[in-house]
C-alpha cells in the first residue's frame, strides 16, 4: 500500500525524540586535497575588520588586507539552524519489492521520518525529489511546518504507481539540481537504490561533500540481493514479460549486485559518510531508529 500523506505527518511522534546530530558527526578532516569547509551548522560571513592580535591567520582577508596596506580579519557568526537537505529518488526502478512494501515505499517513510528528526532539532529542511519526470523538484529548506509538509506532500504525489522502464540520466539531474542550490554547511541525505550510479554522479557527489556532511541511505530488497531461488518465472514489465530461470541468472545476478554494492561502498569511503543499508521487509520506524536515536552513531 502506497503511503498517504496522513500516514507520514502520523509519523512525528516517532521522529519526535530523535536526533540527526548522530548522523552529522564523522569526517572532519580533508577529503582529496581540499579541507573540509564548514561543519555541523556551519558560519556564516558577517563582516571585515582590522586585524588584531590573536587573531586566527586563516581568516585573514588577503584581498580587503592588500588593498588597504594592513591586515584584515574575516568575521562569521554561527548560523542558528542548519538546512537538512533531503535527495529522494522515486523514479520507476523503485517500484519494487519482494516482500513487506515497496521500495519507494520505504523511501517515502523514511524520508519523512528524516524530515521530522530534522523539525524536532530545528533544522530547516529542503528536499531535491526526483520521480519519473524529467525535470527534478526542488524545495527550499524552510523550518518547521512549513519546511516538512511541502515535503511530505511532494513525496506522496510523486511515488510511482505501476511498473515502467526507468529512464537514463535522473539521478545526475537530481545532483546537479542539489548542487545548485545548497549551501556550504548543509547536511544530505540521500535516500535511494543508486542503481544510477556512474562516473558522472560520484563526481558530483566528490563536489557537494567537499563543503557539506553526505549520509547515504541505500534502499534494497532481498531478491535484489540474493536473486531468484530455482525454478522458472515470468517477470519483466507488461507487455515485455519473458521466462526466467533461477539456477541459471543466479550467478550473473549476484555478480551485477555485487559489482553496485562495491562502487558505493567505495564511493562512501571516499565521502569519509556511513553507507546506511534500509531493506523493504523492515519498517521504516524500525529501520531507523537505531540510527537517529540521541547519542546514537550512524554506522
Amino acid at each position: 500500500m502506497l503511503p498517504t500523506l496522513e500516514e507520514l505527518i502520523a509519523l512525528r511522534p516517532a521522529a519526535a525524540r530523535w536526533t540527526l546530530r548522530g548522523l552529522a558527526r564523522g569526517r572532519t578532516g580533508p577529503l582529496g586535497a581540499r579541507l573540509s569547509a564548514h561543519r555541523g551548522r556551519g558560519l556564516e560571513f558577517e563582516e571585515v575588520r582590522a586585524y588584531v592580535a590573536g587573531d586566527d591567520l586563516r581568516r585573514i582577508h588577503w584581498r580587503v588586507t592588500a588593498r588597504r596596506g594592513r591586515p584584515h580579519t574575516k568575521l562569521f557568526r554561527e548560523e542558528r539552524e542548519r538546512s537538512v537537505w533531503l535527495l529522494v529518488e522515486l523514479g520507476a526502478g523503485m517500484y519494487f519489492a519482494s516482500r513487506g512494501q515497496l521500495k519507494s515505499a520505504l523511501a517515502v517513510r523514511a524520508a519523512a521520518l528524516l524530515a521530522w528528526a530534522a523539525v524536532a532539532g530545528g533544522d530547516r529542511v529542503g528536499a531535491v525529489i526526483v520521480d519519473s519526470t524529467a525535470r527534478p523538484c526542488c524545495l527550499p529548506p524552510r523550518a518547521r511546518e512549513a519546511g516538512a509538509l511541502p515535503v511530505l506532500r511532494e513525496l506522496v504525489a510523486r511515488q510511482p504507481r505501476a511498473p515502467a522502464v526507468p529512464a537514463a540520466g535522473q539521478s545526475d539531474a537530481a545532483l546537479r539540481q542539489l548542487a545548485a542550490v545548497v549551501r556550504p554547511g548543509s547536511l544530505v541525505l540521500a535516500l535511494s537504490d543508486f542503481a544510477g550510479l556512474d562516473a558522472a554522479a560520484e563526481a558530483h557527489w566528490l563536489a557537494l561533500a567537499a563543503r557539506n556532511e553526505c549520509r547515504l541511505f541505500q534502499i534494497s530488497d532481498r531478491l535484489e540481493r540474493e536473486g531468484l531461488p530455482d525454478g522458472r518465472y515470468r517477470g519483466g514489465l507488461p507487455g515485455r514479460l519473458e521466462t526466467l530461470d533461477g539456477a541459471a541468472l543466479r550467478r550473473a545476478w549476484a555478480g551485477a549486485w555485487q559489482a553496485r554494492g562495491a562502487r558505493l561502498g567505495a564511493l562512501a569511503r571516499r565521502l569519509r559518510a556511513p553507507l546506511i543499508t534500509l531493506d523493504t521487509a523492515t519498517p521504516a520506524v524500525q529501520a531507523l531508529a537505531h540510527v537517529l536515536k540521541p547519542g546514537a552513531r550512524a554506522a
